[in-house]
């Protein structure tokens, strides 16, 4: 990574401001450390004058009120920056999680399930964490180095033009000790990185699988296997600070024989007479503080590399999304003519909501309408086609009034999500789809989505039916009536639905549905595979509160393998191996 990533700058406002502050406060600080310098050089010169004439000058008094107020100056400036970078760190971080997670909602999972959602939650947690080194830090010294190294070389050179350029031939040899130290950081630093990402990916996975590990007994095992992950992790951080205060140590020791080569030269001409004491002795105080700056700087690069590491992957994420996109803008640009008014093809939401997009086939959808997207109370997709790596899903042509059950039929794997998540905008697709609903109102007004795994979440059982924090509790016990749920709404429910059958988070997930649908009186509702794990007279409830929302008016869609389900259905789409896709008239179906 570069000293300063402009892509970091280019992300967070924050950080651009904080740059700047920092080198205000720099630059106070630099004029502070010159004020000190010379109020040591003079008091020292009116001492051993006053020993010489036996009287105190009169101009000692001021010469300390002016070094004492230096030193406070100096300190204010410190804190001010300290402050600065404090606050700057928690407002990066916090943009920078932001846009993470805004670009791959916008993504969809599609492009989430390429990637270890461990390893992604590690980057976005204690990763970033450790950006609280490179802020508060690594971009303070860097701006100080900025600012104070010029103006202290110019100082110098005013009192003494021969150290000046002692000092200017010298300080190279602080960047080369930087590059060589951080060649042999750079991989350590990597590695360290993956060896979190590991250790966070190994905690995880024993989580989530936390259940079926104690049914077949391997619960205990895991315990060495984390133990393993986190000894190599406290290795490899003891070798990182090893190696850190090693490049501290080197840097150190480079800077002070830099400047005992002008401590030398100043002693000699000072003996011979060829300089005064007032200028040997300011420039003795500020030769130390011109090399400074840069000797602190690359210590606290190291330092902060955790941080910069991990910047680095939540960089790479943002211009990968942002690759992605590219790529599908050109197949938008390659796409056989644009998509009707208030048709989408991509975007996303969590389950029991949908998301916003009005876009050409193919592209990624908005998060408005456009202006004038017309009314419609039908479903119409016009050669919606899906492309995976393994098939392509489609082409689709399909009409479907209100009213009407669509079920999505075919065996595992067919693309029945695939086309779930084209007409809810979360992947992109060619062709178009005509969502139901008001002229201008957004695809993620007009859609309730409630997806196969329930993702439940901390929480009531009203608080997850509802996705609020205040639920309205007389609609939240008509939803769980209407799947058979004789759940009390205020009962716990742990993280991932613990607490709960794997059929009663099921048909939860189902009544946070209903509940949207009601609230929001969304025209269409997909549904994926909402009776998988579910009993018969459990599956005959979902069906029949499927049938009530086709009653009520709404295009339901429900991906579904199971025969009660698609029996129940007006149309049904059937998807082959081979991703073609007949649509077929289950029952009348009226206009």
């Amino acid at each position: 990574m570069k000293p300063l990533d402009p892509r970091l700058l280019r992300l967070s406002r924050t950080a651009r401001g904080f740059v700047l502050a920092a080198a205000g406060t720099g630059a106070v600080r630099t004029v502070a450390t010159i004020g000190i310098a010379w109020g040591i050089a003079a008091a020292v010169t009116q001492v051993v004058d006053a020993v010489r004439a036996g009287a105190v000058p009169a101009t000692f008094p001021g010469t300390l009120l002016l070094l004492g107020a230096a030193f406070v100056l100096r300190a204010a400036a410190a804190w001010s920056t300290d402050d600065l970078a404090a606050r700057a760190g928690a407002r990066v971080k916090s943009e920078l999680r932001a846009t993470v997670l805004r670009r791959a909602a916008d993504r969809g999972p599609g492009w989430l399930a390429g990637r270890s959602s461990a390893g992604f939650a590690t980057t976005l947690g204690p990763g970033l964490d450790a950006l609280d080194a490179y802020f508060g830090r690594y971009l303070p010294q860097l701006a100080l180095t900025a600012v104070a190294t010029p103006v202290l070389l110019v100082a110098i050179a005013l009192g003494d033009l021969t150290s000046a350029v002692v000092i200017v031939c010298a300080m190279p040899v602080i960047p080369v000790f930087m590059v060589l130290i951080g060649l042999a950081t750079q991989s350590l630093q990597r590695r360290q990185a993956d060896a979190l990402a590991r250790l966070g990916g190994a905690f995880t996975e024993a989580v989530e699988g936390l259940a079926t590990l104690k049914v077949f007994g391997r619960a205990r095992r895991q315990v060495g296997r984390i133990g393993a992950v986190t000894d190599a992790y406290r290795r490899g951080t003891i070798g990182v600070l090893r190696l850190s205060f090693v490049s501290g140590f080197a840097l150190e020791l480079a800077a002070s024989l830099s400047v005992a080569l002008v401590a030398v030269s100043i002693g000699i001409r000072l003996v011979d007479g060829s300089l005064g004491l007032g200028a040997a002795m300011f420039v003795l105080v500020l030769a130390p503080e011109a090399f400074a700056p840069l000797r602190q700087v690359g210590a606290d690069f190291h330092a902060a590399q955790d941080g910069v590491e991990a910047s680095q992957a939540v960089l790479d994420v943002l211009d990968d999304t942002r690759t992605a996109e590219a790529d599908t803008d050109g197949l938008a640009a390659a796409a056989p003519g644009p998509a009707a008014a208030g048709t989408a093809t991509a975007g996303t939401a969590p389950a029991g909501t949908a998301t916003a997009g009005t876009a050409p086939a193919g592209t990624v959808a908005s998060d408005t309408a456009p202006a004038g997207a017309e009314a419609s109370s039908a479903l119409v997709l016009r050669g919606l086609t899906v492309r995976r790596p393994d098939v392509v899903v489609g082409p689709v042509d399909l009409h479907a009034p209100a009213g009407t059950v669509v079920a999505l039929a075919g065996p595992s794997g067919s693309g029945k999500s695939s086309l779930l998540a084209a007409l809810r905008g979360a992947l992109a697709a060619e062709g178009s789809v005509t969502v139901p609903g008001p002229a201008g109102a957004t695809v993620a007004d007009r859609t309730t989505w409630v997806d196969q795994r329930p993702r439940l979440v901390r929480g009531s059982v009203a608080e997850n039916v509802a996705l609020a924090a205040d639920p309205d509790d007389d609609r939240v016990r008509s939803a769980l009536r209407a799947v058979g749920l004789a759940l009390d709404p205020g009962l716990p429910v742990g993280s991932g639905g613990s607490g709960l059958s794997g059929g009663q988070a099921q048909r939860v997930a189902v009544a946070r549905g209903l509940y949207r649908a009601a609230a929001r009186r969304t025209p269409l509702v997909l549904l994926d595979e909402p009776t998988s794990a579910l009993d018969a007279e459990s599956e005959a409830d979902v069906i029949a509160a499927v049938r009530r929302l086709a009653a009520d008016g709404a295009v339901v869609v429900v991906a579904s393998h199971r025969p009660a389900v698609v029996a129940a259905a007006d149309l049904v789409a059937t998807i082959d191996p081979s991703g073609s896709v007949a649509v077929r008239s289950a029952r009348a179906v009226h206009a």
